[in-house]
């Protein structure tokens, strides 16, 4: 089967999602359809979405459809003769009041209809479903083009429905689909009439669309386009610089890829090269080239949809259209380093930041008292000064020219005019990092005023929102606190600062009350919002994704966390030495004795007593206790060293101990004071093992 949607140009944003969805979709519509098939693809272009079916059913699967309805009792009467009810439901469900079954339920005897539906020929479901299916396609912005009322991204100009060779007669967006399609906006035209080209099969139709300039395959366009910005960046000596993310734009920006190379002079290298990278990037698309060491070329690459007799046309018009744009940027860069970012601070008092958290300034201060604070924990005098400094001009570039073009250079650009204006190389380092990392698994901050600058901004973002009733809820975040907060945990773990995270966000919380920003009124249930426990989320995120961790050793160290004091490097070390140890034979064993005594200790809610040796009737208590006083210096050593897995090996050397005592003990003993001192002795194996971690948590078979 094959299903083709021409629509006018659709932003380049738009198609990969929709193609996921198309194809989603589509094997959805075919599994609920009972058809059978062998493959589901989706290609696109600009101009058209692509459904492929390949090895497709000539025929639905047959199904036997079952229904309940009313219990006997009600459906017949005394003399065993149908009522209304059992009437209505047959008719109800198309069958015959005899046809209907009595069957026995958990419920009791009730009645159902019992249907077979044969299936249909695979023309008749696909031209049923295949308009629904399109209607389901959703965008970020959608638009009304005719009296249908239909809403799409793009207007819908043809459609292209074959089933085994023949048109499927399906209608949307008042367009009928035929076997015509359309090729190359300009480049088609040469080859076909204004109406297009007839397509017999799929074969046919990627023969007939490449004949007419147009490559739907996007993974063929990728490839073609890598290719080509290869051979043209090697013929001008340099190195793509490599931007996934305008590949993509790349791929699905044209139909016909052909890349040319252009030049633009050479005196706008003395620019930031991030200006020049990102006016190219940002405004026209284009790829730059750089040398072996990085430096910047004077030449650009740029994918184009058109192929002429001279593309020497294109390429100059790309280069004139690109010297205006750069002309601007360094216009920008020239009056903003008229102005320092220290005199740039007091306007931020008219910038708002967000109409519940204040203006900008407010927040800068924030960020500076929190800056102050973290370097505190962290470092020496010199790193406060510097941090508070950098902290002061972190939101100064907010207000220059070139931020206002192109805010995907904010902080970068605060870093090269702090430069400019003398500040030390700390602190211009640590503004040009401040907004590190980026994405989700973007690089980190070099320095270690980078990183506090950093941590200290998405801390008061994180407590500021949370405060004002702003928290992420399923899958709305418009303020990316969860990717604030995965920054924040990274930062700290991967750079192994130690820091007492706890006293970090009640700093940042005392910043806000300093400043009077109103709290939300507080839920009915649950009470505030737990920024701790958000923070947690995104370790087991990280966690769970970067390393694998498991679920329930996760959980183990986290609850056993003290929120007072939270060092988020010092629980990540215990819950990689804790999965570590999880892989050992003995452990799950060891478990199962740990979990009855922390059962029967949580069962009484006991507290812990001194346990009398001269209370013990078994030698498995006197050896249990001995092995609890011998082993608990080893591990206090351990745990002082930060040693965990010379820890939790003193705790795995228990298992033989423990094992005896639950073989050899019973600990409901008669005498109440028996009862109590084995009660007491448990008491301590499981403080022991809480000190570590909740092993309660930990699953495994027999708990």
């Amino acid at each position: 089967m094959l299903l083709e949607l021409g629509t006018e140009e659709l932003p380049y944003q738009f198609v990969a999602p929709a193609l996921r969805a198309l194809q989603h979709g589509a094997e959805t519509l075919l599994k609920d359809s009972r058809l059978t098939y062998g493959s589901v693809r989706t290609m696109g272009t600009p101009r058209r979405l692509v459904l492929l079916v390949e090895g497709l059913a000539a025929q639905q699967a047959s199904a036997v459809k079952e229904a309940m309805g009313p219990s006997k009792a009600v459906a017949f009467d005394q003399s065993g003769q149908p009522t209304r009810a059992a009437v209505g439901f047959a008719a109800g469900q198309g069958v015959p009041v005899e046809a209907l079954e009595v069957r026995q339920t958990p419920k009791g005897e009730y009645l159902f209809a019992v249907k077979q539906e044969k299936g249909q020929a695979v023309a008749v479901v696909l031209t049923q479903a295949l308009p629904q299916l399109l209607a389901k396609l959703s965008f970020p912005k959608a638009m009304h083009w005719n009296q249908t009322g239909v809403r799409f991204a793009r207007p819908v100009r043809w459609l292209v429905a074959l089933c085994g060779g023949k048109v499927l007669p399906i209608q949307f967006a008042t367009i009928k689909a035929g076997s015509f399609s359309q090729g190359h906006r300009v480049l088609g035209a040469k080859v076909s009439s204004p109406k297009g080209f007839a397509v017999k099969s799929i074969a046919h139709y990627f023969k007939e669309t490449e004949r007419h300039s147009v490559i739907v395959d996007q993974e063929r366009r990728r490839a073609l386009i890598l290719e080509q910005l290869a051979a043209l960046a090697k013929s001008a000596r340099g190195h793509l610089h490599q931007d996934d993310e305008l590949l993509e734009q790349a791929v699905y920006m044209v139909e016909c890829p052909l890349t040319i190379l252009g030049s633009f002079k050479p005196h706008y290298l003395a620019l930031p090269k991030e200006i020049l990278m990102t006016s190219m990037k940002e405004h026209q698309g284009y790829f730059s080239l750089v040398d072996a060491k990085g430096a910047l070329l004077p030449n650009f690459l740029a994918v184009t949809n058109m192929k002429l007799a001279n593309m020497q046309l294109i390429r100059e018009g790309n280069e004139r259209v690109l010297a205006a744009r750069l002309a601007d940027a360094k216009f920008f860069f020239d009056e903003d380093r008229k102005t320092s970012l220290a005199d740039r601070v007091a306007k931020q008092l008219a910038v708002t930041f967000h109409q519940k958290l204040g203006s900008l300034h407010q927040k800068t201060q924030r960020v500076v008292t929190m800056a102050a604070h973290l370097a505190g924990q962290l470092g020496d005098d010199q790193l406060v000064h510097d941090c508070r400094r950098a902290a002061e001009l972190s939101k100064a570039d907010l207000l220059t020219g070139i931020v206002g073009e192109f805010p995907t250079l904010q902080g970068m650009m605060g870093g090269e005019y702090a430069k400019h204006d003398g500040e030390s190389a700390s602190v211009s380092a640590a503004i040009r990092e401040q907004y590190l990392p980026r994405a989700m698994e973007g690089e980190l901050p070099e320095s270690l005023a980078g990183k506090v600058l950093s941590l200290a901004d998405r801390l008061d973002s994180i407590a500021g929102f949370f405060l004002v009733g702003l928290v992420p809820s399923g899958s709305e975040d418009p303020f990316a606190l969860r990717r604030h907060a995965t920054a924040i945990v990274r930062i700290l773990i991967e750079s192994r600062l130690r820091l007492n995270l706890a006293q970090a966000v009640r700093a940042a919380q005392e910043g806000l009350a300093q400043q009077s920003v109103p709290a939300a009124p507080q839920p009915a249930k649950g009470g505030a919002p737990d920024v701790i426990g958000f923070v947690f989320e995104r370790v087991r995120f990280y966690g769970k994704s970067a390393y694998q961790l498991r679920d329930d050793v996760m959980e183990a160290v986290l609850k056993s966390a003290d929120r007072q004091s939270i060092d988020l490097t010092d629980l990540f070390d215990k819950m990689q030495s804790l999965q570590q140890i999880t892989s050992r034979a003995e452990f799950d064993p060891l478990i199962v004795g740990f979990k009855r005594a922390h059962r029967l200790t949580e069962k009484e809610q006991w507290d812990r007593k001194p346990v009398e040796s001269g209370l013990f009737r078994e030698p498995a208590e006197s050896a249990l206790h001995g092995t609890v006083h011998t082993s608990h210096a080893a591990y206090a050593a351990a745990m002082r060293s930060g040693e965990y897995g010379q820890a939790l090996d003193v705790l795995v050397r228990m298992k033989g101990p423990i094992d005896d005592f639950f073989n050899a003990v019973m600990v409901n003993a008669d005498d109440p004071a028996v009862r109590g001192n084995r009660l007491s002795l448990l008491k301590e194996v499981d403080d022991l093992f809480m000190s570590f971690a909740d092993f309660s948590q930990i699953m495994v078979q027999g708990t």
